[in-house]
């Protein structure tokens, strides 16, 4: 049997009472409060304003919008055009939530400075409040720089989708050497300067190993329970993915179905002659 929420604390990222923009020193203190906290991608202004009201502290402007939004087959061909563009929206669609924003595919891979433009970007020009960039030993310099010119960085190791053409989409971590690569790139990241790191799709025992020895919070997607947040690519959340869907994810609606009824009773409705009525019409 499920047992009831206890009422949030004042502070808490979820179910505060706090209506002022989260920062990232929100979410360093929700880890020293050992407070667990829910992370939603979103693609607009609209929708991310449901998931405001509903109080979601965190919302990713992904990259994930290549799959799930823009109708490419990955993350890959996402320019910081559209990213920032976006971006924008989404900040626009909110008030409360701390909006993080993806350096898409070949816009920090140069280097520390191209990072920084980049990041500069999505900072000025669509006012996120943090950038996050995949990667852990070999994005160090990037999010050094980035941190040290006071943009707050999310990193994000296991599986980085943007490296889908080398490393395929497995899970991250597994044998001796791996894990002992994935503890370095949490520790890299950290270093770093970064606020938090996501790790995609590894072993639930390495995450919780890599969140017991870091200080700053990590969230997982396809990494167990033990992580300090959990991400979900909202299309996949709502049911709107369609076709086959990570086996990590879980659909909390059916949105694709309930679209899909409405245009159909629509068009029933148009071919039948019972739309629009006299209360839909002017004179």
């Amino acid at each position: 049997m499920t047992q009831p929420l206890q009422a949030a604390p004042k502070n808490a990222l979820y179910g505060g009472q706090g209506t002022r923009r989260i920062t990232v020193h929100d979410i360093t203190a929700a880890k020293e409060r050992g407070e667990k906290w829910p992370m939603l991608t979103a693609y607009d202004a609209m929708t991310a304003s449901v998931f405001d009201e509903a109080g979601i502290p965190v919302m990713l402007v992904g990259d994930s919008m290549g799959n799930c939004h823009l109708g490419y087959d990955t993350t890959v061909p996402v320019t910081m055009d559209e990213m920032t563009m976006l971006a924008a929206a989404v900040v626009r669609g909110t008030s409360r939530a701390l909006i993080v924003g993806d350096l898409t595919f070949g816009s920090y891979q140069e280097g520390p400075v191209q990072a920084l433009r980049s990041a500069t970007r999505l900072v000025k020009e669509a006012g996120v409040g943090a950038v996050k960039l995949e990667g852990g030993e070999r994005s160090h310099t990037q999010i050094e720089l980035l941190v040290q010119s006071g943009i707050p960085v999310m990193g994000h190791i296991g599986l980085t989708p943007q490296s889908v053409n080398s490393m395929g989409y497995r899970v991250q971590g597994r044998g001796e050497e791996a894990a002992q690569q994935l503890l370095r790139d949490a520790k890299a990241v950290q270093d770093a300067g970064a606020f938090a790191v996501v790790l995609e799709l590894v072993p639930s025992e390495i995450a919780a190993e890599v969140t017991r020895i870091l200080h700053i919070p990590t969230v997982g997607i396809g990494a167990g329970p033990e992580t300090d947040a959990q991400v979900l690519v909202y299309t996949d959340m709502v049911g709107l993915t369609g076709g086959k869907v990570p086996r990590f994810t879980k659909q909390y609606a059916n949105l694709r179905q309930t679209l899909g009824d409405a245009a159909k009773a629509f068009a029933d409705d148009v071919m039948g002659g019972s739309f629009p009525q006299e209360e839909h019409t002017f004179h």
